[in-house]
């Protein structure tokens, strides 16, 4: 397949909130319906390639008859969709995702959702930023969720966009043009630069509260069911892979890694992910392989079962 997240009072939230939005989904679902299920790709794929997403939604489909399989084509071509995950600023592209949930009439009882590489942490955004219609579980493969620092290794066809890629993020990630039109810049983390990160990212800094608390992020996002979070252990892609279970590199160099348990986003529950840890909302799962590398048969055990 081609390669294409304290206290007492908060953890009564968290049982309450699953609690009630548990009770939503039984009362507006017939519940012979399997849940929905929505796919975002990642970098230079589209949302209909029947070697990545195509066969996602196929296989999906397979394994649970009947069941509604939305695969976000982001523009109106599929030209359009894989240029976009380059050059779309991420933020439009959320709230344009927001709205086609928000339009579909099959997702208004709540839906699962999986984000594939880049894809994930644009929908964990959905998830903070748009609580309705609900998302059950997410689950991301390969997502950045403390962002990378560097671009090793690029997808196929896409490999000469990709130098071009590496020259604007060294000659200034941070610039108001290239973070507003180049999205592999709204996820850049650069460890030797956090004061220059949080001040100046106009999408990882927001959505992991680096700049201050949205309490509507936190909230949101404790909502959900499950949060799977998929590591590719020989992951030539993304770096650091520790990023993909909310790990990233500690501040001042570029070498020595962090836990997301060690973070100050766990430590401080900037976004609930500790409260959520602690009722065992989160799932982190390893698959063997590089970037987006897994079979059928391991995404049918490990992860199908999240999609029942």
């Amino acid at each position: 397949m081609a390669p294409f997240a304290t206290g007492c009072l908060l953890l009564l939230f968290s049982f309450c909130s699953v609690r009630q939005t548990a009770a939503s989904w039984n009362s507006s679902r017939n519940l012979t319906e399997p849940t929905p299920v929505v796919i975002w790709h990642g970098m230079g794929d589209s949302c209909c390639n029947p070697l990545s997403m195509g066969f996602i939604k196929k296989l999906v489909e397979q394994e649970i008859p009947g069941i509604y399989v939305l695969s976000l084509e982001i523009g109106n071509t599929i030209t359009e969709d894989m240029e976009n995950s380059f050059f779309m600023n991420v933020n439009d592209q959320v709230e344009l995702v927001c709205n086609i949930l928000a339009k579909d009439k099959k997702l208004q009882a709540g839906y699962n959702a999986m984000g594939f590489s880049q894809g994930g942490q644009f929908l964990r955004a959905v998830a903070q930023r748009c609580p309705t219609p609900a998302m059950v579980n997410l689950i991301t493969f390969g997502g950045q969720h403390q962002g990378v620092y560097g671009l090793p290794h690029c997808p196929g066809v896409s490999s000469h966009i990709c130098n071009w890629i590496r020259k604007m993020l060294n000659l200034g990630a941070y610039s108001s043009p290239i973070q507003e039109h180049l999205v592999q810049a709204e996820y850049w983390h650069d460890p030797l630069n956090e004061d220059l990160y949080r001040n100046k990212s106009i999408f990882l800094a927001d959505i992991n509260q680096e700049r201050g608390i949205n309490e509507s992020y936190k909230e949101n996002l404790m909502k959900l069911k499950k949060f799977v979070m998929v590591k590719f252990s020989s992951d030539t892609m993304v770096d650091p892979v520790d990023s993909e279970w909310f790990g990233f590199y500690k501040a001042g160099q570029a070498k020595e890694t962090y836990t997301l348990k060690e973070s100050v986003l766990y430590q401080e529950d900037r976004l609930g992910l500790k409260a959520m840890d602690k009722v065992k909302k989160l799932e982190f799962l390893t698959a063997n392989g590089d970037h987006l590398q897994f079979s059928e048969e391991w995404f049918i055990k490990n992860i199908v079962p999240y999609l029942k």
